[in-house]
């Protein structure tokens, strides 16, 4: 299994090396070359969800419509580009050239003002470069007289080396606008000019252009970092040594002979007394074994994505390669989540091995199409880009029956077969022990806040940066800080879950299979209630639309992190288990 995980991964880097080498190939040019000039959306710019078509305001429009050609990532990431009239040949420089002369009609100024007042921003595609510009501007100084400029001239400045285009950006400084004043109709000439120049920065690195990241900002990100990593390492060495240290203790006060005991007889007392209930398997086995298969899955798929942007794979504007990259490692690691559930199932002693297939083929998917189809329909309702074509929908479900359902089938028939008994070090008693009364700050609830405030502490700063990336206009490129991460975020999760499971089981308490998974995942509680501090006093979003899309995806988020945390939990509690009831004399 590990070998097909390691061949997955190859064939994804060498097929991106492949797909960035040929796309390299496409571009270049000679002077005067046409290159295409696409307008893509347009929409408010504190809502980067909220995408609606270019020409839904009344800009003037090409005689004929013609859509650029997307793949699956563009489309579902909202992209809608459309070929323009604006014409820059390659290293062609000019002034004021008209792009068109029309008359905008009162309804069609309230639009203009409508969107200029929420901000719109609109992206434009040169070369697959991407370029951002305001519709308008707005003067609000005086409140009781509130002023709209459109812009109707738009400097282009183009760098190039040799025959390759680096870089696209709009020169702000000489912009020029139009008020839309309360008239009934205004006329509007539109114009643009190119300025090329060249430069000696290389075409590989011409994304890195675009990041945001300045020196100090990128200093101070680092040292936030390797001051939660030091913590990590602080926290794993203390609770070790401490968790070493009990142990050690115990196994004193354990292995004390019968002779010994009559002298300064004391009672038994900690984890030694549920040794006959310890490996006693929890309760709904089917959907425990299948959490616990899909949070194989997750751990690989998180793997992969991270391994291919450490390949340079994932760029800004690089078409939705990472939602294309999820898509296909869903799919070609099903395998992986239906060997480790029957596997799991089988050794539970499960018999309904359909349902465990059908349960760990369905557990996530079937919430996801759930917020996929409530988010689309509220972007239908709004008419925006976001939403779905319904022949994309079928191609990504098609690649779920065809690929991810039957290599799940596949691997849950393997897992059935391959695995082997439970090697569990104890022999589980006929009858449960019954539980004693817990204090209730040593409940799950508090373990709860416990468990997930810790690993919350370590990554929280991290999640700033990628909510501006994810919610927000910022570009985040620092993959190899985000690796690390989440190894910070996997060591503390381990840790805080092994140490809870032993003050569990010290209380005498041998439910701790459920309890470690629960726990594992908890840090999830926290980063959905900040995604909600986020949404309310970081970031500026607002509209039902926006909110929609934020708050569902969001939980599919978190729910896709629960499990994978939690399994991460659950699997290191049981090592832990096994291994200091393995080292324990008991009758």
């Amino acid at each position: 299994m590990k070998l097909q995980i390691l061949s997955i991964y190859l064939i994804c880097i060498i097929l991106s090396s492949i797909v960035l080498v040929e796309s390299s190939n496409k571009h270049h040019f000679k002077e005067n070359d046409e290159v295409p000039f696409y307008v893509n959306n347009v929409g408010p710019y504190s809502n980067p969800t909220e995408t609606y078509e270019f020409y839904t305001l009344p800009f003037c429009k090409p005689s004929s419509i013609s859509y650029k050609k997307t793949k699956l990532g563009e489309i579902l990431q909202g992209d809608s580009a459309v070929l323009s009239d604006y014409q820059f040949p390659f290293k062609s420089s000019f002034e004021n050239k008209q792009l068109c002369e029309y008359t905008l009609k009162k309804n069609d100024i309230e639009k203009f003002k409508k969107a200029i007042g929420e901000y719109y921003y609109a992206e434009m595609i040169y070369d697959d470069l991407p370029i951002f510009s305001f519709v308008g501007t707005v003067d609000d100084s005086d409140p009781n007289n509130i002023k709209y400029y459109l812009y109707n001239h738009i400097p282009f400045e183009f760098d190039y080396n040799g025959d390759q285009v680096i870089r696209v950006n709009i020169d702000t400084e000489h912009i020029k606008v139009v008020e839309l004043a309360d008239q009934d109709e205004i006329t509007l000439k539109l114009t643009y000019s190119a300025k090329w120049q060249p430069t000696e920065h290389e075409f590989s690195k011409r994304m890195d252009l675009y990041e945001e990241f300045f020196t100090k900002e990128l200093e101070i990100h680092w040292l936030s970092v390797m001051n939660s990593f030091f913590l990590v390492v602080l926290l794993t060495a203390f609770l070790a040594i401490m968790i070493m240290k009990i142990l050690k203790n115990d196994y004193s006060r354990y292995s004390k002979t019968d002779e010994e005991e009559d002298s300064d007889y004391q009672e038994d007392y900690g984890w030694k007394l549920v040794h006959g209930d310890v490996f006693r398997f929890p309760p709904y086995k089917n959907v425990f074994s299948a959490f616990y298969g899909i949070g194989w899955q997750f751990i690989s798929i998180v793997c992969g994505i991270l391994a291919l942007s450490l390949f340079g794979m994932f760029y800004p504007n690089n078409g939705g390669n990472m939602y294309t990259a999820g898509i296909v490692l869903y799919a070609l690691t099903s395998g992986i989540s239906g060997y480790q559930s029957a596997k799991m199932y089988k050794n539970m002693g499960g018999n309904k091995w359909a349902w465990n297939i059908v349960l760990t083929a369905t557990v996530f998917v079937a919430p996801l199409f759930i917020v996929v189809i409530l988010s689309n329909t509220v972007a239908i309702t709004w008419h925006s880009t976001v939403a779905l074509p319904i022949l994309t929908m079928i191609e990504v479900i098609t690649i779920w029956l065809f690929v991810g359902f039957p290599l799940t089938v596949v691997g849950g028939i393997a897992g059935r077969r391959l695995s082997e008994n439970f090697d569990a070090p104890c022999r589980t008693k006929n009858f449960p022990r019954e539980v004693p009364p817990i204090q209730w700050y040593r409940r799950l609830p508090c373990q709860i806040l416990i468990a997930g405030f810790l690993p919350f502490s370590a990554i929280y700063i991290e999640l700033f940066y990628i909510f501006n990336s994810v919610w927000g206009h910022s570009t985040y490129t620092l993959y190899g800080i985000l690796c690390l991460v989440f190894l910070i975020l996997i060591n503390v999760t381990v840790c805080i879950t092994v140490a809870l499971t032993y003050f569990q089981l010290s209380m005498e308490d041998h439910k701790w299979w459920w309890n470690s998974f629960i726990n594992g995942g908890s840090t999830v509680v926290f980063i959905y209630m900040y995604s909600i501090y986020y949404y309310y006093y970081i970031s500026h979003m607002y509209g039902l639309l926006q909110a929609t899309f934020y708050f569902t995806y969001m939980f599919i988020v978190c729910f896709f992190f629960f499990i994978l945390l939690g399994t991460v939990g659950f699997y290191s509690s049981l090592i832990f288990v096994k291994r200091i009831y393995r080292n324990l004399k008991s009758d």
